[in-house]
C-alpha cells in the first residue's frame, strides 16, 4: 500500500470498516471533523503529510469490555 496524502483518500480509508451510510448528516459531520482535524495538523506541519496504514500494527477493539456489545 502506497502512503496516502489525500485528505479523503484518508477519510475513506479510515470509514470503510466502519460501514457508515452515505449521504446521512451523520457521515457529512464525521467527514467535516475528520477534514478539519488533518487540515490542521497538516498546517502545523507546514507540509501535506503522507499516512502509511500498511506500517501501522493492528489495532483490535473489545467492545464488550468497554460496555458496547
Amino acid at each position: 500500500m502506497q502512503p496516502l496524502t489525500n485528505t479523503q483518500a484518508i477519510i475513506d480509508f479510515c470509514l470503510a470498516p466502519l460501514n457508515v451510510d452515505a449521504g446521512t448528516e451523520a457521515e457529512r459531520e464525521v467527514r467535516r471533523r475528520l477534514t478539519h482535524v488533518i487540515g490542521t495538523f497538516q498546517r502545523k506541519q507546514a507540509q501535506p503529510v503522507a499516512i502509511d496504514f500498511s506500517s501501522m500494527p493492528s489495532q483490535v477493539i473489545n467492545e464488550a469490555a468497554h460496555g458496547n456489545e
